[in-house]
């Protein structure tokens, strides 16, 4: 059976745990309507449109 040769130190065990709670970027789409950034798969929340259809009426 494998046995470690050394200790594992804290800093390294640390980083090994550490990328488990790493944060993604959040992804970001330009709107094919008004060319603003939104979230895909969302309605547009500067001109309302969700697959070239108006779904919500923005003022």
């Amino acid at each position: 059976m494998a046995v470690p040769k050394r200790k594992t130190s804290k800093s390294r065990r640390d980083k090994r745990r550490a990328s488990a709670y790493r944060l993604s970027k959040s992804t970001f789409v330009e709107c094919p309507q008004c060319h603003e950034l939104k979230l895909p798969h969302r309605v547009c929340k500067s001109c309302g449109y969700y697959k070239n259809r108006e779904v919500i009426e923005i003022e």
